[in-house]
């Protein structure tokens, strides 16, 4: 997939979610928030207010640590394909 494609298919994606009203498996929420992060590689400390849920952010962004961005991106839009809009 070029970049370009990747690009636009990984930011449908992310509008996707957004636009998502259905309750998510918090699993699928952590996974897509650590692609989403290092996609966008942005790393700064997860900002919620819960102790726990900046502990399970930390985790999930620490078990995806070796992906790079643009493999970040195709796992998010996989991910949003495969769980919530196979249309993508």
């Amino acid at each position: 997939m070029k970049t370009e494609e990747l690009h636009m298919k990984f930011t449908k994606a992310v509008e996707i979610v957004n636009n998502f009203n259905d309750p998510l498996p918090a699993d699928l929420l952590l996974k897509l928030y650590a692609y989403y992060k290092i996609a966008n590689r942005n790393f700064d400390h997860p900002g919620s207010k819960t102790p726990l849920i900046n502990a399970f952010k930390a985790n999930a962004l620490i078990q995806a640590r070796d992906i790079s961005s643009a493999d970040a991106m195709k796992l998010y839009v996989d991910l949003v394909r495969s769980e919530i809009s196979p249309e993508l």
